[in-house]
C-alpha cells in the first residue's frame, strides 16, 4: 500500500520552502521531498526585491532577525569600466542561501512539514492522484504535487521536459569574499562574455557571482585564472578582486543553466520557482520570483482542496497568472543580457544611460515587480 499524504512538494529550494511554510499555515498536511542536507551554500545572486517582504511578513517571517543588508543603490559598469549608479526602485535586501534556507527549514519543521530526505526518481498521475517514487523505493500518494527542483534535476529527464535535451551554454561561478563594500549597493559588472553581480549580506560578507558562456571560460585554466585574465579587464571588477579576500575554500559552480521556456504544469504537477522558468541573474530578480511564483501556486491549491476550483481551473489559473506576472520580465531579460553581452550594444546602451541617467530606474522596474 501506498503512503497517503495531502500535499507533496519536491524540491528545498526557495520557492519550495515557501510554499511548504505558506500552506502549513494554512492548516494542510505538507510533506517535502529534498536529497540534499541543509543548510547548504548554492550559486545564486542573493539579492532580494522588496516586492515579496510584505509577503514573507504575512507567513510571520521574521527575515529582519537574519540581519540582511538594506539596498536601495544600483552600479552597472561596462567592461570598459564606464559606469552610472542610481537609486534601485523599491529596493531590496541581502540574504545568503545558506542562512535564508536554513531559517525557512527550521520554520517548516516547527509548523510540522514532514521533511524526507530522498531523491524522487519518478512522479506519475493516474486516477486523479499523484503516485510519487523515492530512489529507496518507498512509493508516496498525493492529491496534489508541487515541482521545486531546481535549475536541472534528473527529475527533469525522467518527465521529458524539452529544455533539458538542449544544451545550454552558461555556467555560473559564486562565492563569498571579505571586502570593503557599501551594505546599500549592488554593483552589475560586464565582461567579455559574461557579466558579474556584487553585493553584501549578512554578517559583513560580500556575494560574487557572475554569469559566463562556457565557451568563453574553457579557454582557461582554472577559475582562478578566469578572473585575472577576463573578469579583471574590466577596471571595477579588478580593484574588487585584488581587495577580496576568498572566504570560501573555491568557488562553487553550476553549469548548464538554461533560459529557455519551460512548460508551467508538468504532468498536471505545478512547476515553481526555476523549475518554472528562469530570468538571467542580471536583472537581480530570481529569488523574488520564486517566492512570488510559491505564493501564487499555494493560494489556487489552497481553492482546489477547498474545493472552490477544479482541478483544470488550478492549472489554468496558474498558468494564467504565472504568465501575467513574470513572462514580460523574463522577455525582458533575455533582451537585456543580449545587448550588455554585445560589446557594441553595451557600448551604445551605457553612452545612452550616460546621457539619460533616468532611463536606468525604467529599465529595472521592467524586470521587477510591484509589492505583493
Amino acid at each position: 500500500m501506498n503512503n497517503r499524504i495531502e500535499i507533496a512538494i519536491i524540491g528545498a529550494g526557495l520557492a519550495g520552502l515557501t510554499a511548504a511554510i505558506h500552506l502549513a499555515r494554512q492548516g494542510f498536511s505538507v510533506t517535502l521531498f529534498e536529497k540534499n542536507n541543509f543548510p547548504k551554500h548554492k550559486v545564486c545572486g542573493e539579492f532580494i526585491s522588496n516586492e515579496v517582504w510584505d509577503y514573507l511578513k504575512t507567513l510571520d517571517l521574521d527575515i529582519e532577525s537574519l540581519h540582511p543588508t538594506k539596498i536601495n543603490k544600483t552600479l552597472l559598469s561596462t567592461g570598459s569600466g564606464a559606469a552610472i549608479k542610481t537609486n534601485l526602485p523599491l529596493g531590496g535586501f541581502g540574504i545568503s542561501r545558506y542562512t535564508l534556507d536554513r531559517y525557512l527549514y527550521q520554520t517548516c519543521l516547527k509548523l510540522g512539514v514532514k521533511i524526507i530526505p530522498s531523491t524522487v526518481v519518478d512522479v506519475l498521475y493516474t486516477d486523479e492522484n499523484f503516485i510519487i517514487k523515492t530512489e529507496e523505493g518507498t512509493v508516496y500518494e498525493s492529491k496534489i504535487a508541487l515541482g521545486s527542483f531546481g535549475k536541472r534535476s534528473n527529475l527533469d529527464l525522467q518527465l521529458k521536459r524539452n529544455f533539458i535535451t538542449k544544451k545550454s551554454p552558461w555556467l555560473a561561478v559564486k562565492a563569498h569574499y571579505k571586502l570593503d563594500f557599501p551594505a546599500d549597493v549592488v554593483s552589475l559588472h560586464n565582461f567579455e562574455g559574461g557579466y558579474c553581480g556584487v553585493s553584501k549580506v549578512e554578517n559583513d560578507t560580500v556575494n560574487i557571482c557572475y554569469l559566463v558562456r562556457y565557451e568563453t571560460f574553457k579557454k582557461y585554466k582554472n577559475i582562478t585564472e578566469f578572473q585575472e585574465m577576463v573578469l579583471s579587464k574590466n577596471p571595477k571588477l579588478k580593484i574588487i578582486f585584488e581587495n577580496a579576500s576568498l572566504l570560501f575554500d573555491k568557488p562553487l559552480t553550476i553549469g548548464q543553466i538554461s533560459f529557455e521556456n519551460k512548460p508551467k504544469i508538468e504532468n498536471h504537477m505545478l512547476m515553481i520557482g526555476d523549475a518554472a522558468g528562469l530570468i538571467h541573474p542580471l536583472c537581480g530578480n530570481g529569488m523574488a520570483m520564486a517566492i512570488h511564483s510559491a505564493k501564487i501556486a499555494s493560494e489556487l491549491i489552497t481553492d482546489f482542496l477547498h474545493q472552490k476550483i477544479s482541478r483544470n481551473q488550478l492549472e489554468r489559473n496558474y498558468v494564467n497568472q504565472w504568465n501575467t506576472t513574470f513572462k514580460s520580465r523574463v522577455q525582458f531579460g533575455r533582451l537585456l543580457s543580449r545587448l550588455l553581452l554585445n560589446d557594441w550594444a553595451s557600448k551604445i546602451v551605457m553612452k545612452s544611460l550616460l546621457i539619460f541617467p533616468f532611463v536606468l530606474p525604467f529599465i529595472i522596474k521592467k524586470t521587477h515587480g510591484k509589492p505583493i
